[in-house]
């Protein structure tokens, strides 16, 4: 069963100010949860597009949508592959596109998944399935150096290069093979006083070897880039992102929009002819109220930025 709790979802549709007759774009459509909204939003003649490349994910959105009172096309595929696919349904522009970062709750709930540090499973952490890099690859054969960069950049472990060196220590001996494997070899490499505070020691490993088992950053980066690009005028962009660098990548993309000349202020006339094509409809970044995050404990680190074509 795929049972996703949707954060900010009202926001996040209200953000897109759905026109009856518009294209719409969830790419990461999940268990459906915004993309229904949307859909509710929708004329017989609007189209909303559903990309994941999880095949639980789809499925358990068809259910979702089944009934809606619009067009509906949904793809398997990596976002990053945005602009492939409005090729090949022969569309130039959308109205709208919305991004929920992140990995979804039943992708960490599934033990065979082994995205949980709370359950023993094997490494793996693919959103894809069919892909064939694992955590259980990138643990037992990226050099020490690589692993304590991606946990120090990704998830800002400050023990990075202990667990690096503890990981490399162990593999040495026999290969890692499972989450609590793994998260017993962090545990260990933290000093007990920083253990006996805040979450689980792992948590932030985990994620970093998540990312980038995934290339969740290079996937986003390129995939908001097309979704700029491919944006009507006056079509809105969302984006909900849970981590500080999918939120910055989010920033710099929506501030690099609204700049306008870049020419030295002492040249008489602009040469560089640039001119502002976003504006921030969020100045600063929409938060999950304080009862969605007691009732949803994972939306506490959401952050929703809308921009819009000018």
């Amino acid at each position: 069963m795929f049972r996703h709790e949707t954060v900010l979802r009202e926001e996040a549709v209200d953000g897109l100010k759905v026109r009856p007759e518009g294209i719409y774009v969830d790419c990461t459509l999940g268990g459906g949860g915004h993309s229904r909204l949307i859909a509710d939003r929708l004329g017989p003649g609007g189209l909303l597009i559903g990309i994941d490349q999880d095949p639980d994910a789809l499925k358990a959105a068809r259910k979702r949508l089944a009934g809606a009172g619009c067009r509906i096309h949904l793809v398997r595929s990596n976002f990053r592959r945005l602009e492939e696919i409005l090729d090949e349904l022969q569309i130039d522009e959308a109205d709208g596109f919305l991004f929920d970062l992140g990995v979804s709750s039943p992708q960490l709930d599934r033990e065979e998944r082994g995205f949980s540090y709370h359950r023993d499973a094997p490494l793996d952490m693919r959103m894809d399935p069919d892909r064939e890099f694992t955590a259980y690859d990138l643990v037992n054969t990226w050099p020490e150096e690589e692993i304590a960069r991606i946990l120090s950049q990704y998830g800002e472990e400050r023990f990075a290069r202990r667990i690096a060196g503890r990981i490399v220590e162990r593999r040495r001996r026999v290969p890692i093979r499972t989450t609590r494997e793994l998260a017993e070899i962090i545990k260990e490499s933290i000093p007990a006083p920083a253990r006996r505070r805040g979450p689980h020691p792992a948590r932030r490993s985990f994620q970093a070897i998540r990312i980038a088992v995934n290339d969740e950053l290079g996937a986003f980066s390129s995939a908001l880039d097309q979704a700029i690009k491919r944006l009507r005028k006056g079509g809105r962009i969302c984006v909900i992102s849970f981590h500080s660098l999918e939120d910055r990548i989010c920033k710099r993309a929506f501030q690099a929009g609204e700049r306008g000349c870049v020419c030295p202020s002492d040249f008489p006339v602009c040469v560089c002819n640039q001119r502002p094509f976003l504006r921030s409809v969020t100045k600063k970044p929409i938060l999950p109220s304080p009862r969605e995050v007691e009732q949803n404990p994972r939306a506490r680190s959401a952050k929703l930025r809308i921009a819009e074509k000018i």
